[in-house]
C-alpha cells in the first residue's frame, strides 16, 4: 500500500556533445544527496511545459541558454524525500559558457562513469545509453 504522496514533476537535461560524452553535475550543498553526480535539472513549476523549466532550470543552474530540448524518456522514481516523475529530455545545442551557479562541479562522462557517487534516479539514463550503443552497432559513440 502506497501512501498517498504528491507526484512533484522534475525536468531533466541530458546535454550530449558531438563525441557523445554527455554532462553530470553534482547536486550541491544544502540539498539531499550533496555531492551525488546527476543529470541537471529541477522542478516544473506550474504553468510550465517540461521544456520551459528545463530551459529555465539550465540557465538557472549551469548559466546555458539551450537550443531545442527533446523529450526522451520518463521515469517515476521514489526517493525517501520526495515522489518524483523524471522527464528525460536529451539535448545537443546550446550556447554559453558553463558556469556552476550553485558551487556544483561537472564533468563530461561516458560509459562506464567513472565519477561517483551516483544519484539513483540517474543510473536508469545509464542503462539506455548502454542500449542504444549496443543497437546501435561498433561504430556508434566509439
Amino acid at each position: 500500500m502506497s501512501s498517498q504522496r504528491p507526484l512533484t514533476e522534475v525536468a531533466v537535461g541530458v546535454l550530449i556533445a558531438p563525441d557523445g560524452q554527455f554532462l553530470l553535475t553534482t547536486r550541491p550543498e544544502g540539498k539531499v544527496y550533496a555531492g551525488y553526480w546527476e543529470f541537471p535539472g529541477g522542478k516544473v513549476e506550474a504553468g510550465e511545459s517540461v521544456e520551459q523549466a528545463l530551459a529555465r532550470e539550465l540557465r538557472e543552474e549551469i548559466g546555458i541558454e539551450i537550443g531545442q530540448a527533446h523529450p526522451w524518456k520518463t521515469e517515476i522514481f521514489d526517493y525517501p524525500h520526495a515522489l518524483v516523475r523524471l522527464n528525460f529530455c536529451k539535448v545537443f545545442d546550446w550556447q554559453g559558457e558553463f558556469q556552476m551557479l550553485e558551487g556544483q562541479r561537472m564533468a563530461w562522462a561516458g560509459l562506464p562513469v567513472r565519477v561517483q557517487p551516483v544519484l539513483p534516479g540517474t543510473i536508469p539514463v545509464l542503462k539506455w545509453f548502454a542500449e542504444e550503443r549496443h543497437h546501435a552497432g561498433p561504430t556508434h559513440l566509439d
